[in-house]
């Protein structure tokens, strides 16, 4: 899943006391069932214990009521949304609440007639993952055997009028095919490739030896993209999105915490991005217990990080503050054990050379050394097994 080349910058307010602007981005969140088992799958390790889906009555409400607040754009996720049964009755209430709405899927579970369906009932677009170029490194990567229907489905969206919005999340695993990765995108004839580098949250984190690129292996990648993005201009527009282990500065996450973007899980959890539930030291509302007006002005949590009182040093008295934000809390939370803290990409933080440490490590790791440890794959079983 991936929304990056949806995110419009944005100026943040100075105090945690004012409300830095409207949730703009809603990400709906709709069900953490896949039939796919992506072991850099965003979505949190606990997901086993999701088993208490908003029903179709509550998201229409959550519709409702973050449009009234100024949600402009909607992304339909997951999991894989193609699960519900009620997507098409999402899409059409969205439509005529006036979203710009965005269906991110993995293909699995749609056919002609359903995205004829989903053309019926407004969808402005829809984004198809790919694992990899190959079909057998694309069926592994995936845990099932897609790549062929991805293909098809591809096709099928052009087909229905819709630009082909293609992502494919780039990893040690399929770095060295990117050539070949844009190759197909090209010769599929798609209108915008997302090629997004792992972040390294959730099950990519656990999976990060296997994952991380080496940084050979990034420069080699990077120089490629580049290369198409010049062959390609005026046919195929090519997003490439560097891993922020590899920065010297951090990237504005968000926009700034509680700025423009809302998500809500699918058991109605409401999050400042799709990661924050791996804070423990926040309690997050619930949009069954809270209005998303109340949630979005009134909670702790979504006024934890706005602005800028909050920030320690270096990042309190930066000059780039305004620019990053600090950025990202939760990988702040996830390398320092405190969410508060600079972003250690930055190489501001006393803790970057721990990061930079961490990276060399992976590095110096053999290969074959590396084959011999298994992926963890998402899925159900390994969460119940080793996070419940």
């Amino acid at each position: 899943m991936s929304f990056l080349s949806y995110l419009m910058p944005r100026t943040m307010v100075g105090s945690t006391t004012e409300i830095s602007g409207k949730p703009l981005w809603l990400l709906a969140e709709l069900t953490y069932r896949c039939p796919l088992q992506c072991p850099y799958c965003s979505n949190p390790l606990d997901i086993a214990k999701y088993n208490n889906e908003l029903g179709t009555d509550d998201w229409l409400r959550v519709l409702h009521e973050a449009r009234a607040l100024g949600a402009m754009q909607l992304g339909f996720s997951g999991g894989e949304p193609l699960v519900r049964t009620d997507l098409e009755i999402l899409i059409k209430e969205a439509r005529n609440l006036g979203y710009y709405t965005n269906l991110i899927t993995s293909g699995v579970g749609m056919d002609e007639s359903r995205v004829r369906a989903f053309r019926d009932a407004g969808l402005d677009h829809i984004q198809i993952s790919f694992q990899a170029s190959e079909e057998d490194l694309n069926n592994y990567l995936g845990g099932t055997d897609s790549f062929q229907h991805k293909l098809n489905m591809a096709k099928a969206v052009k087909e229905a009028g819709y630009p082909m919005v293609l992502n494919v999340v780039i990893h040690r695993e399929n770095i060295d095919h990117i050539e070949d990765i844009i190759r197909m995108t090209a010769e599929l004839k798609a209108d915008y490739v997302e090629l997004a580098s792992t972040q390294y949250y959730g099950w990519s984190k656990i999976n990060l030896d296997r994952l991380l690129p080496s940084r050979s292996q990034l420069l080699k990648a990077e120089k490629v993209a580049k290369e198409y993005q010049e062959k390609l201009k005026g046919t195929t527009k090519i997003l490439y999105v560097v891993p922020d282990y590899f920065e010297s500065r951090p990237k504005a996450c968000m926009n700034g915490w509680g700025s423009i973007f809302l998500t809500i899980a699918p058991d109605g959890t409401a999050l400042p991005c799709h990661e924050a539930s791996t804070l423990p030291e926040i309690v997050f509302p619930n949009v069954k217990d809270f209005s998303i007006r109340d949630i979005w002005e009134k909670s702790d949590a979504f006024n934890r990080f706005r602005g800028f009182d909050w920030m320690q040093e270096p990042c309190k008295s930066c000059p780039e503050k305004s620019k990053d934000f600090g950025g990202c809390r939760c990988q702040a939370y996830m390398l320092t054990q405190d969410a508060s803290a600079t972003d250690p990409v930055c190489d501001k933080s006393p803790h970057h050379s721990e990061l930079k440490q961490e990276v060399s490590r992976i590095e110096s790791i053999q290969p074959e050394v590396l084959k011999e440890k298994p992926l963890i794959f998402r899925n159900f079983g390994n969460s119940k097994k080793h996070y419940l």
